[in-house]
């Protein structure tokens, strides 16, 4: 009796878990299933979900619920510097170019700019700072709807201008599909239509930040000799804030910590961060990488801290012209009159006369 109970015992332990199955079953139909959806509709899809972990949702509802996360910046920094160590991607990767608005609150040419971004979805993407008490109130139909990122207080002549642009490259840098980085400013304006402006980047062998050696006051003059030993005297380069970078030389910005600390402690604000960090950086780092221009036009012939500034009465179809055919520069080592994609600095007031000159002088609207 007693062994008959004991083998009743085991018996009864060794039942198959028929419940256990069934939920095997259907996991693994689950799994199946999504593994075939993948194959058919969506590499890119996983690939970009991959690569935005901090989401934890699809793409498509991550577009609806916007650009806001609870990443600290040293985490955002950290996940953008994530680079594939296979630059051929295994699945459709249309590149786009990502338009990071630098603002402190609206964007009074944003008309301008739909126009220009018409017809061209899935080409571009758009990224805006602000200060952290602005909500812009744009429709759903518009280009930068729910475009903010989680920005913080940026000064000019301060590093927190720097810590901007690293806020913007980085959350740019998440979306795997974006290959170039054009960093703007609320008075910028195109002056080419989209089409043209996309081909020139990603045709470029170089990217484009301005890096000169001013041996004057305004140049080398700035320098501190705490810098060394990683910059030195004959390192330190001046030029244009507004860039425009490919993927490498982004991913060179967002995860440098060597640079950044001495910038920081020693570039105070007579030294304006922002016209030398990230040029000195990339001329010691990559200067290979570098056209040593930006293709943002500015007028600087007024003597004055800041350049010209441009309303309704300055706006014509011969400044327009002027603006995008008056120079000559080099593009993939050849002489180019196409220098310039972009032109500050503009205000409000010209936007009316912009948007009736845009279709037949830059080409879109």
């Amino acid at each position: 009796m007693e062994n008959d109970a004991k083998e009743a015992r085991q018996g009864q332990h060794r039942v198959f878990p028929w419940g256990m199955l069934k939920v095997f079953l259907l996991l693994g139909l689950g799994l199946s299933a999504a593994g075939v959806l993948m194959a058919r509709h969506g590499h890119e899809v996983a690939a970009a979900t991959l690569f935005r972990p901090w989401l934890g949702v699809s793409p498509t509802a991550a577009a609806a619920e916007g650009l806001e996360h609870s990443m600290t910046d040293e985490e955002l920094l950290w996940r953008a510097s994530f680079a594939p160590g296979v630059r051929r991607y295994p699945f459709r990767r249309v590149p786009k170019v990502a338009f990071m608005f630098l603002t402190r609150g609206p964007l009074p040419l944003a008309p301008l700019w739909e126009r220009f971004f018409r017809g061209n979805k899935g080409r571009y993407s758009i990224y805006v700072h602000a200060l952290p008490s602005y909500r812009a109130n744009f429709t759903s139909e518009s280009v930068f709807y729910r475009r903010q990122i989680p920005s913080k207080v940026a000064e000019w002549g301060q590093m927190t201008m720097c810590d901007a642009e690293r806020r913007l490259l980085a959350n740019a840098l998440l979306d795997i599909s974006n290959e170039w980085f054009v960093l703007v400013s609320e008075s910028c304006i195109p002056i080419f239509d989209f089409n043209t402006t996309y081909q020139y980047f990603l045709n470029s062998s170089q990217s484009f930040v301005m890096a000169i050696d001013d041996p004057g006051p305004y140049g080398r003059g700035r320098y501190d000799w705490n810098m060394t030993p990683e910059v030195d005297v004959t390192q330190w380069r001046k030029g244009s804030q507004w860039f425009e970078v490919n993927r490498e030389v982004g991913i060179e910005i967002v995860k440098d910590t060597v640079y950044y600390p001495k910038f920081k402690e020693f570039c105070r604000p007579s030294c304006y961060s922002d016209e030398h960090y990230i040029q000195t950086m990339l001329s010691i780092e990559t200067p290979q990488s570098l056209a040593n221009r930006s293709v943002t036009w500015v007028d600087w012939s007024r003597i004055a801290a800041h350049p010209a500034r441009f309303g309704r009465v300055d706006i014509t179809e011969e400044f327009l012209r002027e603006v995008r055919e008056g120079q000559t520069c080099l593009y993939n080592e050849k002489n180019s009159t196409l220098c310039f994609l972009f032109a500050r600095k503009f205000a409000p007031s010209a936007l009316e006369p912009l948007l009736e000159l845009a279709p037949t002088v830059l080409g879109f609207g």
